[in-house]
């Protein structure tokens, strides 16, 4: 993946640009790169820093300017929360969230699936 057009700091190594911390080569295709998102978990941080080839000092640079840039977004608390602290809701909520729709087609043909059709 190339380098995002947001560029704010760059190092021997490393990058820290608009879609968080990428590899200045680009023969990796992203492999390496750290989302915005993924900025502040440290599983992750700590498996890139250990991996074959990485400058650590310029790793922890970019980690250092990356974490300034983009600061952690604050846990949110939930609005059953809010609302329960402000007196609003008396009875506790049963599981207000759907559960998501799960797709079982991976890895499979599509002319050996079972077909479906919708009746008016």
């Amino acid at each position: 993946m190339a380098l995002h057009r947001d560029i704010f700091w760059v190092g021997r190594q490393w990058a820290v640009t608009g879609a968080g911390i990428q590899a200045v080569d680009q023969r990796l295709r992203g492999v390496l790169d750290i989302e915005i998102a993924r900025l502040w978990d440290d599983d992750l941080v700590q498996s890139r820093r250990a991996k074959p080839g990485v400058n650590a000092a310029d790793f922890d640079k970019a980690l250092t300017v990356a974490r300034a840039r983009f600061p952690q977004a604050p846990v949110s608390v939930p609005i059953v929360a809010q609302l329960e602290a402000l007196g609003v809701i008396e009875a506790p909520v049963i599981s207000p969230v759907v559960p998501a729709l799960t797709l079982r087609a991976e890895g499979r043909l599509a002319r050996f699936l079972p077909q479906w059709r919708i009746r008016r």
